[in-house]
C-alpha cells in the first residue's frame, strides 16, 4: 500500500532527479523493516518533492552536471561551483513561506502566554480589585472590629512577579492603601442600613469608562430611577463580571424581574440594592456581588484619600494588632497564630514579621483562620513566605476586562527563618472567607499544610466597586485566581479541610495531630 504511494510521489519529481536516483531510493524504501519507517521516508519525499520544485533548477532544465577534471599530480588546482541563481517564483514560494512560520510562531508564543501559562505584563497597571467579605456578614462572627470585617483589600504590585532577592519586601502603591482605607472613613457616617457602610464613592477605586447621567435625587425610587440603577448595573456587568456567560445570565435574570414586575414594591433605595443583589446571586452564587446604597449623594470625586483617613486605619491596625489576636506557643512547642485578616503590607508588614519570628524556635505552626474573613493577597504571599525554602508560586489573578495576568510568588528564603521545615497546619471554618481561603487553598495544593476543620465559604473572586451614581454602586467581581497546579479556584465550592471536625474541636485536633506527627505516631 505504501510502496506505490511512495513510487507515485517520486513521479512527480523532475526526470533528471529520477534518472538519477530512482533506483537507490526505492531500494531504500523496499529495504525499510517498519511501516514507521516507511511512513518517514514517505514524509521526507514530500519535503524532497517541495524542494525539488522550488530550488533545484537543474533538474527541471536537464542542466548538466559538470564534473571536475584531474589534476596533474602534484600540482594543486581549485574548482568553484557555477553561479546559482534561484527563480523568481522559489524566491517568492521561500518568502511566503518564512513569513508564514514567523507569524505562525509569533502567535504560538503569544497564545501559550496566554491562554496556557496565563502570564501577561499589562503596558499600564490596571485598578486593582479588592477582596471583601460579603454583603451582610454578621460581625459576632469574628472579633474582628466592624472596620476590619469591611475591609477593602488589593494584590500589591509585588505579586506581579517572584521577588528579586529575599531583602526585597513589597511596597503598596498609596492608590492601593487608599482603595484599603476608604471604607473606613465611610465607618463613621451614619448608616441607613447594613449595605450604607459600605458604599465606597471614590474615583480613585471606580471606574467612569461608562457615562452615566444622574437622575435628580428624591425622597423614594420612582420607575425611572430603577430603571436608570437597573441599566448601569447591568452594564457593568457585562463588562467586567468575571464570568461573560454569568454575567450575561444574570442580565437576562434582571430583566426578566423587571419585566414581571418584581421590583415596583422596591421605593426604598436600600431595598431596592438588596433586591437587585439576591436576584444577581441566585443566578451566580458569587458572594462578593452586590449593590450598595448610600443614602447621602456623593459626588464622583468627593472621597479623596486622606491624611485623617491614613491615620484612621493606621490606628485601627495599632489597636488590633493588625488583626493578630493571639501568638503564642502552646504546650508541646507548638506555635500558634490567630489571625483574623490579612491586613495591608505596607503598613502590617513589621507586625507580621515580628509575629512568625516570635514562633521561629518552635516545632509545629498552627494558623488559626476560623474567624479570617479575607485581606490583601500581598499579605498572604507575605506569611506563607515563611512556610518555604525557595520562591513559589502560589497564585495568577486574571482579569477578564484587562484580559491581563498578575502573578503572587512567596518571598522565600525569608533570612534567618526556621519555620520551612516544620509541620504546618491550618483551621478553617464556614466562616474563613476570600484570602483566607486562597492562603488554605495554595497551602493545600502545595501539599505544605494539613486544614483542619470545615469546609469554608466558597468566595474567590476579587471585587470591585463600580459607580451607578450618586447613590447606588455596584460591587462587581472582575479578577479570580487561578491556581498554578489545580489550574481552577474554589469558587461556590470552597476549600474543603484534610481533617473535617467541627470549628470548635479544630485547635484540639490539629494539636494532637501535630504531637503525633512530632513523635513518629
Amino acid at each position: 500500500m505504501l510502496r506505490p504511494l511512495y513510487r507515485s510521489m517520486l513521479r512527480l519529481h523532475p526526470p533528471a532527479f529520477r534518472k538519477r536516483f530512482e533506483d537507490e531510493i526505492l531500494s531504500i524504501f523496499d529495504a525499510a523493516a517498519t511501516s514507521s519507517d516507511r511512513i518517514r521516508l514517505l514524509i521526507d519525499a514530500v519535503f524532497s518533492l517541495a524542494r525539488q520544485w522550488m530550488l533545484r533548477q537543474e533538474f527541471w532544465q536537464g542542466a548538466p552536471v559538470k564534473s571536475a577534471h584531474p589534476a596533474p599530480d602534484g600540482i594543486p588546482c581549485f574548482y568553484s561551483f557555477d553561479t546559482f541563481r534561484p527563480r523568481t517564483t522559489a524566491v517568492i514560494h521561500g518568502s511566503v513561506l518564512t513569513i508564514t512560520l514567523f507569524l505562525a510562531t509569533c502567535y504560538a508564543i503569544r497564545y501559550s502566554w496566554i491562554h496556557v501559562l496565563n502570564v501577561h505584563i499589562p503596558e499600564i497597571e490596571f485598578e486593582r480589585s479588592e477582596w471583601l467579605p460579603p454583603t451582610g456578614t454578621p460581625s459576632s462572627q469574628s472579633p474582628v472590629s466592624p472596620t476590619e470585617a469591611i475591609k477593602t483589600s488589593l494584590p500589591d504590585a509585588s505579586v506581579s512577579r517572584p521577588p528579586l532577592s529575599k531583602a526585597q519586601l513589597p511596597h503598596t502603591k498609596a492608590i492601593e492603601v487608599q482603595s484599603v482605607l476608604q471604607l473606613h472613613a465611610k465607618e463613621h457616617s451614619k448608616p441607613d442600613r447594613s449595605l450604607s457602610t459600605l458604599a465606597p464613592t471614590s474615583s480613585a477605586v471606580t471606574n467612569s469608562r461608562i457615562p452615566t447621567e444622574e437622575p435628580p435625587t428624591e425622597e423614594g425610587l420612582d420607575p425611572a430611577h430603577r430603571r436608570f440603577v437597573l441599566d448601569g448595573a447591568i452594564k457593568h456587568l457585562k463588562h467586567y463580571y468575571i464570568d461573560r456567560v454569568a454575567a450575561r445570565k444574570m442580565a437576562a435574570t434582571l430583566r426578566r424581574h423587571e419585566q414581571k414586575g418584581d421590583d415596583n414594591d422596591a421605593t426604598d433605595g436600600a431595598a431596592f440594592a438588596d433586591l437587585l443583589t439576591t436576584q444577581m446571586r441566585q443566578v451566580s452564587n458569587d458572594l462578593h456581588l452586590a449593590v450598595l446604597y448610600s443614602q447621602a449623594p456623593t459626588a464622583e470625586q468627593q472621597a479623596r484619600l486622606t491624611p485623617e483617613i491614613l491615620a484612621h486605619y493606621q490606628k485601627e491596625m495599632e489597636r488590633t494588632n493588625c488583626s493578630f489576636e493571639k501568638v503564642e506557643v502552646l504546650p508541646n512547642n507548638l506555635g500558634y497564630v490567630k489571625l483574623n485578616s490579612f491586613p495591608d503590607l505596607s503598613i502590617c508588614q513589621s507586625s507580621a514579621a515580628a509575629a512568625m519570628t516570635s514562633l521561629n524556635e518552635t516545632d509545629a505552626i498552627i494558623f488559626d483562620l476560623r474567624d479570617n474573613h479575607g485581606g490583601v493577597p500581598a499579605m498572604v504571599a507575605f506569611l506563607a513566605s515563611y512556610l518555604f525554602e525557595h520562591p513559589t508560586h502560589l497564585d495568577d489573578f486574571y482579569n477578564r476586562a484587562e484580559r491581563s495576568t498578575l502573578q503572587s510568588w512567596t518571598l522565600s528564603p525569608v533570612a534567618g527563618n526556621k519555620l520551612a521545615d516544620k509541620p504546618a497546619y491550618v483551621l478553617i471554618s464556614h466562616s474563613t472567607f476570600s484570602g483566607a481561603e486562597e492562603f488554605s487553598y495554595d497551602m493545600k495544593m502545595l501539599k505544605r499544610a494539613t486544614l483542619v476543620g470545615e469546609t469554608t465559604a466558597g468566595a474567590a473572586h476579587m471585587t470591585r466597586p463600580r459607580r451607578i451614581d450618586g447613590q447606588f454602586t455596584i460591587r462587581v467581581p472582575d479578577t479570580t485566581p487561578i491556581n498554578p497546579i489545580s489550574k481552577t479556584n474554589w469558587e461556590g465550592t470552597g476549600v474543603r479541610p484534610d481533617v473535617e471536625v467541627k470549628a470548635a474541636d479544630a485547635l484540639t485536633v490539629a494539636e494532637k495531630l501535630a504531637v503525633n506527627k512530632l513523635q513518629g505516631n
